[in-house]
């Protein structure tokens, strides 16, 4: 017997900032960025929003979309340590930064409590860094099963047919004593114009693929 799914209410959250920058961990000593949030910084900050990953759900799972208008360059200070974990001298480095970006999150589980919770959030909400504040709006809206269009979607590995754009290596869940960090591929099209059909859970009302990704809890990793 074949169980047909229904439609859903979810609350999509739409998150936009002037600048943003994520750094890439797996490169050590130098400033590598990222073209989009790692699930694990948008993880984080659905925690701030809570006042914390006590107060999370280790079962919460979001599906979620970014897009940057432009791309730029500037120089930052760094204050690296030394081998000895001492301070070094400054050191100032070329930073590469995203101008003008949003960020769509779809949540599709407590929709009434985390709409409570983003309308006030108890912590300062942050994209990035920690200077990076970001604006937020909630609106509910109804997603249906089914494939839909890649656009600017944040899709993991698993998925049947390959997207466009870039296999990306990005932290899914990191430890709250930050020692331990699980790891995952996800594909992106920075472009957000791809047009590729992608079978996922949901699909919204313009057609927008709304793929959900793994938990991203810090208790996650205990399991593996």
């Amino acid at each position: 017997m074949t169980t047909v799914r229904a439609a859903v209410e979810a609350l999509e959250v739409t998150v936009t900032a002037p600048v943003v920058s994520f750094r890439n961990p797996l490169y050590a000593g130098v400033q590598v960025a990222l073209p989009c949030p790692p699930p694990s910084t948008v993880g984080g900050m659905l925690a701030a929003a809570a006042g914390g990953w006590d107060r999370v759900s280790p079962e919460t799972r979001f599906a979620m979309a970014f897009h940057a208008s432009g791309v730029g360059v500037d120089l930052e200070t760094y204050h690296p340590l030394d081998a000895t974990g001492k301070k070094a001298d400054p050191t100032p480095r070329e930073r590469e930064f995203l101008a003008h970006v949003t960020l769509t999150v779809w949540l599709t589980q407590d929709v009434e409590l985390w709409e409570r919770r983003l309308r006030r959030p108890v912590w300062p909400l942050r994209l990035g860094r920690s200077q990076d504040l970001v604006w937020v709006t909630t609106r509910r809206v109804t997603v249906r099963p089914g494939p839909g269009r890649q656009g600017a979607a944040v899709l993991p590995e698993e998925t049947e047919v390959r997207p466009s754009g870039v296999l990306l290596r990005l932290p899914t869940a990191v430890s709250l004593d930050r020692q331990r960090t699980r790891w995952d591929g996800y594909y992106f099209d920075a472009s957000g114009r791809s047009d590729t059909i992608v079978e996922a859970c949901w699909v919204n009302d313009q057609g927008q693929v709304v793929a959900q990704l793994p938990p991203t809890h810090p208790a996650r990793l205990a399991e593996g």
